[in-house]
């Protein structure tokens, strides 16, 4: 079910793609992949698990109330009804169906298609006691299959070697740049969110007295097959460049792939493939969502959560796959640094006592170079504001990693560590989160 939720169609067609762009460096570039979609979300849910949180609130909850009340929602809407979730059923309409349809019928067809995808997902995760069976046993099972079947042919009959040139960007910078491609599978955001439903499914599935050790070892299990199919999939990626160009996106190389080895069939096959990849994605963000809203909102029920953010997933999902990704990056360039300073204090908070201190002034020194991100990443009529880009121009010339996008790196660590050693050293001027 781990698994399942989290491994969607992004999982699938960024190491491909990313494959093609590396090519002979892709051992670099899996490894930069494998540290931000596997190693990142695994931490997450070690996060969850290692601070007994009840929900993403309650792990926000020693920078203070009203940051975590934010962050809960900046995060919940944007992996889930506002990006997230309408990007899975998008992707799944792309490349399942759109290639079959006349183009006059495009629009019905979304329409259609989005409408029936959402309200199943609705009616499958209204009992979240049936996650693991719907989405673990059967869901996930098929789609693993039918993912095996291309690794077994795509090795079996290679399409040609490793040695081709990469882009400009992975010849010197393979490792960041896989890095930066691993952020878009937003999986180290959305794993703080989904540990919680993984959380409670273990103790529904009996596990009361060591919930935390089973979540844990599940959690690592479902990240270490995920490693092993980045790898192979980046492979498959920079083989193909011997028979293909590298292509605009990923979705266009899996495609290629795909009909190269499966012919006419291939284009039903990657339909289904992807349907089902993203399908158990958005179930897991659905129910997520509805989990944590209702914690906060408690009058509110968590079928009228539920009900609220498939709705409003099937109207954004109709706005087209192309804008939900342009608006989605800069919202994404903000959180995932707040996401993992989130994740290396709650991972550490037993040496400094959890002490809101701490949490504090290392969040303040995250979230300035987040927001600098947030805005270089932004769309033309921001970033080129004569402020803003004065403001970058500062940023990535002073800043260690600012230009790759990682400037948050050294000011987090820096946050962090003055302000361990303040309260080491001053400890009675600081209070207790608790």
């Amino acid at each position: 079910m781990i698994f399942g939720m989290f491994f969607g169609s992004g999982n699938l067609i960024f190491p491909v793609h990313l494959g093609q762009l590396a090519g002979s460096h892709w051992f670099s570039a899996s490894l930069g992949f494998a540290i931000s979609g596997a190693l990142f979300p695994l931490l997450a849910i070690l996060a969850v698990v290692v601070t007994n949180s009840d929900g993403l609130y309650d792990l926000a909850r020693p920078v203070g109330k009203k940051f975590a009340a934010l962050f809960l929602v900046l995060v919940h809407l944007t992996i889930g009804p506002f990006f997230g979730t309408p990007r899975t059923a998008a992707t799944a309409f792309e490349i399942g169906l759109k290639p079959f349809l006349p183009s006059h019928y495009f629009g019905i067809g979304m329409l259609l298609f989005t409408a029936l995808f959402f309200g199943l997902a609705y009616f499958l995760t209204l009992h979240q006691n049936k996650l693991v069976a719907y989405i673990g046993k059967y869901l996930n099972t098929i789609f693993l299959a039918l993912l095996a079947v291309v690794f077994l042919i795509a090795f079996l009959k290679p399409m040609g070697n490793l040695n081709h040139q990469p882009t400009d960007a992975y010849w010197t910078h393979a490792l960041t740049n896989g890095i930066l491609q691993g952020y878009n599978t937003v999986d180290a955001v959305a794993l703080l969110a989904l540990s919680v439903t993984f959380v409670r499914a273990v103790k529904a599935m009996g596990f009361k007295k060591n919930t935390a050790a089973v979540t844990a070892k599940a959690g690592t299990l479902s990240v270490l097959l995920e490693v092993i199919l980045y790898f192979g999939l980046v492979l498959v990626g920079a083989m193909s460049l011997s028979r293909f160009p590298l292509s605009d996106n990923g979705g266009v190389a899996l495609s290629q792939l795909i009909r190269y080895y499966l012919s006419t069939f291939g284009g039903v096959f990657l339909g289904v493939l992807v349907t089902l990849g993203v399908f158990t994605t958005a179930m897991g963000l659905l129910v997520s969502f509805a989990q944590d809203f209702h914690k906060l909102f408690p009058k509110i029920s968590y079928k009228s959560w539920l009900r609220l953010t498939a709705i409003t997933s099937f109207v954004i999902a109709n706005a087209g796959l192309d804008n939900i990704i342009q608006w989605s990056l800069p919202v994404l360039m903000l959180l995932y640094p707040l996401s993992l300073a989130l994740i290396l204090l709650s991972l550490t908070h037993n040496y400094f006592n959890k002490q809101s201190f701490v949490y504090q002034v290392t969040m303040v020194f995250t979230v300035v170079p987040a927001v600098l991100d947030m805005l270089a990443n932004s769309p033309k009529v921001v970033a080129s504001q004569p402020v803003v880009a004065s403001l970058l121009q500062l940023y990535h010339g002073y800043v260690p990693f600012a230009a790759l996008g990682l400037g948050w790196v050294l000011p987090t660590l820096i946050g962090f560590t003055c302000a361990v050693i303040y309260v080491k050293a001053v400890p009675r001027v600081v209070l207790d989160s608790k």
